[in-house]
């Protein structure tokens, strides 16, 4: 691996940096305060073709790397992490699944129309009574004729609100176990399912949070995505996907609790003296950078591999696991710094703890990656 980024990586962090920083950190606050899905900041970015980072150019995409995609998706996660979270449902999670798993009609119907942002896509598996144990979903999916008649709840679901293409997960014959769950694309247009939004979340405020409700939705042979039974392994794909843009925004995060640090510690006086000059102080700043470079690192790692077409699911869950993980102990070390200041969102560290905090839980919990990577290192499966 080089460490030395290419020309055109740091044209597209660039790109990425200054579009963060000119459109999206400035009303992160109030949208935030306000609850407000960033439409208008998703608008401004399909035309830049960050929508569809990494997606080959014939389907819509500009073809980036998979580093060039970490990088985009720090860039967006430092500046507001909920608009990272759409991004990546919509990149990591619908789109490269689609293009990995789908037929090219199905990636030439909806892959160009997501990288355009013309539609918003969400990839529903969480259930209210199934979240980490993905073998035990309950929604069903039976034929009719040609069709599919699917019924059941997804919860939590990013983007579920405002999508109208939900990639959805049901099984197809619960008699077989997680060997009967299949994918399904649904057309909203075409096969309308409802949702219901979910408000008062601690983080992430402003990106949608939803249920799905899935009351006997027809939908036609043509949206099976892959093989019938094959959407256990199709899911678990995407969430190492998933977790690998996960951990880049994570990344992000922990880099704008540096950054706001670094800022405030060197204008606030105490003791006669900015209280960067305090070596307590500048300890808390020398853990976060620490964390934050062998965050990144790990995550370049885990992108190589990608760009080399290797195995990478161990890389992945090392790198969402620790990036997630230091990216919460960064922001309370930048509340620590920032006293009493910290408490309030005249400063945006605040924002940056509760945002942070959700990277721990969804594409996999911490708990989750340990066992990921404890299956690596024993080769023993501790779930079952």
């Amino acid at each position: 691996m080089d460490f030395d980024l290419s020309p055109e990586q740091e044209q597209i962090r660039k790109l990425a940096r200054d579009f963060a920083d000119r459109e999206i950190a400035p009303g992160a606050r109030e949208r935030d305060r306000s609850e407000t899905f960033p439409s208008e900041v998703l608008a401004k970015m399909a035309p830049l073709g960050l929508l569809g980072g990494p997606v080959p150019e014939q389907y819509g995409g500009i073809g980036l790397d998979y580093v060039s995609h970490a990088l985009v998706t720090e860039e967006i996660g430092r500046a507001d992490s909920s608009v990272r979270t759409t991004l990546s449902v919509q990149i990591s999670l619908v789109e490269l699944t689609v293009l990995r798993f789908g037929t090219e009609a199905q990636k030439r119907d909806f892959l160009p129309r997501l990288c355009r942002g013309e539609i918003i896509g969400c990839f529903g598996l969480t259930e209210p009574e199934v979240g980490s144990d993905a073998t035990k979903l309950r929604a069903t999916a039976r034929r009719d004729g040609t069709d599919w008649i699917i019924r059941g709840r997804k919860t939590w679901i990013s983007n579920g609100s405002v999508s109208k293409l939900a990639l959805v997960f049901a099984n197809a014959d619960p008699s077989k176990g997680h060997k009967g769950i299949t994918a399904f694309l649904i057309d909203r247009q075409k096969s309308p399912y409802g949702s219901q939004p979910l408000h008062h979340k601690l983080g992430l405020r402003s990106s949608d949070s939803s249920e799905l409700i899935l009351d006997d939705v027809r939908v036609s042979g043509e949206s099976v995505l892959g093989e019938i039974g094959d959407g256990f392994k199709i899911a678990m794909t995407a969430l190492d996907a998933g977790r690998y843009s996960v951990a880049a925004g994570a990344v992000g995060v922990a880099q704008a609790c540096i950054d706001a640090s670094v800022t405030y510690a060197t204008q606030r006086k105490a003791f006669g003296k900015p209280i960067a000059g305090h070596q307590l102080v500048q300890e808390l700043i020398a853990d976060m950078v620490v964390e934050t470079e062998a965050a990144r690192l790990l995550v370049w790692r885990a992108g190589d591999l990608k760009n080399k077409g290797r195995p990478n699911t161990r890389e992945t869950s090392l790198a969402k696991l620790y990036a997630s993980e230091a990216a919460q102990r960064a922001a309370d070390g930048a509340i620590q710094i920032h006293g009493g200041y910290g408490f309030s969102d005249e400063f945006p560290v605040e924002r940056y703890w509760r945002d942070a905090r959700v990277n721990r839980l969804y594409e996999g919990t911490t708990q989750i990656q340990k066992l990921i990577i404890g299956r690596f290192a024993t080769g023993i499966d501790a779930i079952g």
